[in-house]
């Protein structure tokens, strides 16, 4: 993607979904499938006193929307590799197997943060079989948020770090020397890092701060790699009034911002994924109405909205929509 040396700023447009009320409290975690123009969400949570969320499959071109409630509240989810019903999710304190088809939930993976009061499954990221989440403290106040590897060679689950706050956006890459790279977000330290890592033996090296965003109004929130890697695209939530909402794009080696897309009258954006739609690469952004006022709510109209925008990515052979490989 060429861009000028100015941050090139373009307006997203909202889109009709979701439909209602409990599904724009917090959605998150666009993931693009395999079906051109198809992609999965998640409904964290259906308003501020539920106690469920949701997987929903969303067509771009028809606009239907499927939602299929999960027995709590998910983090994240990715479909299975060979077969187009199954779905990994993170929910509670909980991995498991969701099946659309029948509304089934199978965990393979229970207890996580048992050690500490408050904390559910938040983001993640797939990468082959294994799986790397974090949680969040539910009060957002306190260093007690688990980062967890599920290696899936042997299906361990390996803690990684237990003192984030709001464990959010997660990237794998590999370097030119072949050393994989885990970037990753806490969101009330307001930087995106990056570590060394290590699955076999289930290990991260000391953090390397990539983009610091200390002085910014916004907090980071999920986040996923440019196509050719070199560059960081992340939701920015805005606690505050605004007549947009921003998802940015950074440089991964300079940190300098180089494209900022805008939400308008939706200022909690969420999560990003690049999806291929009508043969080209498009940003889906997700946005929440999670902590507003009626209030502000009013002044906000495409609040929990989900946004489509155009990109200049040329290539849609290199929108790679990722999958969980169980049991393969």
């Amino acid at each position: 993607m060429t861009l000028p040396s100015a941050p090139l700023v373009i307006d997203a447009t909202a889109l009709p979904t979701p439909h209602t009320a409990q599904l724009r409290f917090l959605p998150e975690g666009p993931i693009p499938l395999e079906a051109a123009g198809c992609l999965s969400w998640v409904g964290i949570q259906h308003g501020p006193q539920a106690s469920y969320g949701s997987i929903n499959l969303l067509n771009l071109a028809t606009g239907e929307n499927q939602s299929f409630d999960l027995p709590g509240r998910p983090g994240f989810a990715f479909a299975c590799s060979g077969t187009e019903t199954r779905f990994v999710a993170g929910v509670e304190r909980s991995l498991g197997i969701f099946d659309i088809s029948d509304s089934s939930w199978t965990p393979f993976c229970e207890g996580i943060d048992a050690d500490v009061d408050n904390t559910i499954i938040n983001d993640g990221v797939a990468y082959g079989d294994n799986l790397i989440f974090g949680t969040k403290d539910l009060e957002f106040s306190e260093r007690k948020a688990g980062l967890y590897l599920f290696r899936g060679r042997d299906r361990v689950l390996i803690r990684l770090r237990d003192d984030q706050i709001c464990s959010n956006g997660k990237m794998i890459r590999t370097d030119d020397a072949g050393q994989l790279k885990l970037i990753d977000i806490d969101s009330p330290t307001k930087k995106i890092v990056q570590h060394d890592l290590d699955i076999d033996a289930g290990t991260i090296g000391a953090e390397h701060v990539l983009v610091d965003l200390t002085n910014d109004p916004g907090v980071p929130d999920g986040a996923i790699l440019t196509p050719d890697g070199n560059g960081i695209i992340v939701s920015i939530y805005l606690p505050d009034l605004a007549d947009y909402g921003e998802t940015r794009q950074y440089d991964r080696e300079t940190g300098r911002l180089q494209c900022v897309w805008r939400t308008p009258g939706s200022p909690q954006n969420t999560c990003p994924a690049l999806v291929v739609d009508q043969g080209r690469v498009r940003l889906v952004i997700t946005t929440a109405v999670e902590n507003m006022s009626d209030e502000n709510r009013e002044k906000c109209p495409n609040a929990g909205q989900l946004f489509i925008a155009e990109t200049d990515f040329q290539d849609p052979a290199m929108i790679v929509p990722p999958v969980f490989s169980w049991g393969q």
